[in-house]
């Protein structure tokens, strides 16, 4: 199987599963009381903060990519192609730098 059929396979598996658990976990944090500002929760929420991390190195991995391609390759590419590759590594790392 060539690597851009494997990612077309892939990335509606892999995305749907991704948004549905950051779906699910920002339901989770939502309180049961309306005075909170849930766009005040969201941004001051570690989820929210990992999640702009990622699509920051999501979005870096897109720019270097597409220089490399002479085009733009898009995002779902790049995200998939960073995910493969990259997402282990760079978690790792950002866990080990907060300790």
């Amino acid at each position: 199987m060539k690597g851009d059929e494997l990612q077309e396979r892939l990335f509606p598996m892999v995305t749907g599963l991704t948004l549905r658990l950051l779906e699910a976990r920002l339901l989770a944090m939502t309180p049961t009381f309306a005075s909170t500002d849930a766009g005040d929760l969201l941004k001051n929420s570690a989820l929210y903060r990992e999640f702009l991390a990622e699509r920051e190195e999501i979005l870096r991995h897109k720019w270097i990519e597409s220089e490399k391609a002479g085009r733009d390759i898009g995002f779902e590419k790049a995200l998939l192609d960073w995910m493969l590759k990259h997402r282990s590594t760079w978690r790792q790392a950002r866990i080990a730098s907060k300790k």
